[in-house]
Order: C-alpha cells, then structure tokens, then sequence
C-alpha cells in the first residue's frame, strides 16, 4: 500500500470513490522536491496538530512539512451530496486557542509555519463565544489571530456594540460569506483596537472646518428573495491611522475624512428601527449626504 510519510505520521492518500461525496479520485498535490503540498486520505484520521487532536480527510503542508490547513471533512458537494449532507458528518472538535478552549465543528483549523494558530473556520450555524478586546462576542463563520495569539478578526453572530475612534459602533455584517475563517469584518489592530469593521444599524457624522457636514449610512438593496422586498446593505469603515474611510455599499466609492481636519463621530442610524416598525425610510441614494 502506498503511503506519504509525513512528520504526523505514514498516510494513506485517497485511493478510492464513492457514488456520493468522493466520486473522483484527488491527486497528491506535491512541492518541487516532493514533499507533500496537499494530500487527500483514503480515510479519516487523527492529527495531533498544536491546538489539540483533530480529525483529518485532507492536509495541506508548508514546504517544510509543517501544518498548513487541516480539513476534518473532504466531501465533493454536488446535486446529490449537499452541504448539509456533509455537516452532518461533522463531529465537534476541542480545540487549545489563544482566547482559551473552543468546542465546535470547524470545516477547517488554519496554522503559520511557526505553527502558531492563524484561523479557524466554522461550519455554518455554529456559533462560539470569544473573548476579545471588545469584550465577549458571540462569533459565527470564524476567528483568525495574529502570529503573537491576539486576536486579528472574527464575525460577530449578531449585532454588537464596540468602541471605535468614533464612538460606539454596531458592528455585525448580514452579508459575511465565510469562504475561511482568516478573513472577518471585524478586524483588530495588534494593540487591540479597531481596525475595521461592518454595521447596519449605525451611522457615521463628518464635520469639516468650512461648517460642511456629511452623514454616511447603510443603503438598501433589491432583496436576493423577491422583486419587490428590500433589504439593508451593510456599510463598511477603516480606521487608517487617523483617517476614517467609509464605503456604504459594495457599489459605492470609499469615502475618505481626514482625521487631522474632520471632526467624526458615530450615533444610531435610525433607518433600521424605521424600517422595522414603520416601512421604508426615504433616503439618498448616494451613500454619504451633506
């Protein structure tokens, strides 16, 4: 039988279909030396990865041989196998992470080549409590960290407020795809202050020298579910440097306000509240307004 040796182990690559979940057969994905880059297992195993034994269907390794991804499942998902199909197969993993142990089903555990914890991604659904420098925060999709083990991103499960160089800001993001967990809308700074985030209940208020204000707002958008529903569009805000860049849809330009001669601030944007209990507000289409 052939086997990969690896420094987790001798491992068997995928070797076999089924009509199902594996219906083709995965190569060996291998560096120029030939060491393995990705390997497909013919079977399920344990890996004792440096945040604790997970389960493993596919491994993807740095040149080296360390650990890049592990992938508890490796399922195809098509017309006859879906994703729900595939999550039932998942087991819940405990998992030793720089905000303490986490319990839950992850389609992946990420990891730098120092082998330091880089993301971990969740299955859809799955909700897990972090703490950060903002405080506990419910977080669904994934939670990524900095090479040191601060937290670097995560994506809140449901609206939360955090504080900002604005003030208090909403931050949850509607839209949040969650392809892995390396990338999420609210994003940390090392020393623990925001970066970015996303939010649909809050706004953001500008005041230029000249006396000019300029009020920048989630927008909405035709519904994916129907021709006649609307729905909110989260809007997006940087924090670079002293500088806030606003962008409110993904179809608007960024909005840059100089932190040297703006003065900006955060309130509740009352659209969302009107829109629950009255119908739709009338707004601009442009996303930020004097």
């Amino acid at each position: 039988m052939h086997m990969v040796h690896t420094r987790y182990g001798d491992l068997v690559p995928q070797r076999t279909t089924d009509d199902l979940r594996r219906k083709e057969l995965l190569p060996v994905d291998l560096y120029e030396d030939g060491s393995p880059r990705g390997l497909p297992l013919e079977t399920q195993v344990l890996i004792d990865t440096p945040a604790g034994v997970v389960p493993a269907e596919f491994i993807s390794f740095y040149p080296d041989g360390s650990l890049n991804r592990v992938f508890p499942l490796n399922g195809r998902l098509s017309g006859y196998w879906t994703q729900d199909d595939e999550a039932r197969l998942s087991e819940p993993v405990s998992l030793q992470t720089p905000v303490g142990e986490l319990h839950a089903r992850v389609i992946s555990v990420s990891f730098y080549k120092t082998q330091a914890l880089r993301s971990l991604t969740l299955w859809p659904g799955e909700v897990v409590s972090v703490q950060t420098p903002a405080g506990l925060i419910k977080t669904r999709t994934g939670v990524s960290f900095y090479p040191d083990g601060s937290i670097r991103s995560l994506e809140p499960a449901a609206p939360v407020a955090v504080k900002t160089p604005v003030g208090e800001i909403m931050a949850f993001d509607p839209d949040a795809v969650g392809v892995n967990g390396d990338c999420n809308s609210l994003v940390f700074n090392p020393d623990g202050s925001v970066r970015s985030l996303c939010t649909v209940s809050s706004r953001v208020t500008a005041f230029m020298p000249d006396g000019t204000r300029t009020v920048c707002c989630p927008q909405w958008r035709e519904s994916f579910c129907g021709d006649t529903e609307r729905e909110i569009t989260p809007m997006a805000i940087l924090f670079d440097g002293g500088d806030v860049v606003i962008r409110s849809s993904a179809e608007d330009a960024s909005v840059r306000f100089d932190g040297d001669r703006a003065v900006v601030f955060a309130g509740r944007w009352e659209g969302m509240h009107v829109a629950r209990f009255a119908g739709m507000p009338l707004l601009p289409r442009t996303s930020c307004s004097h």
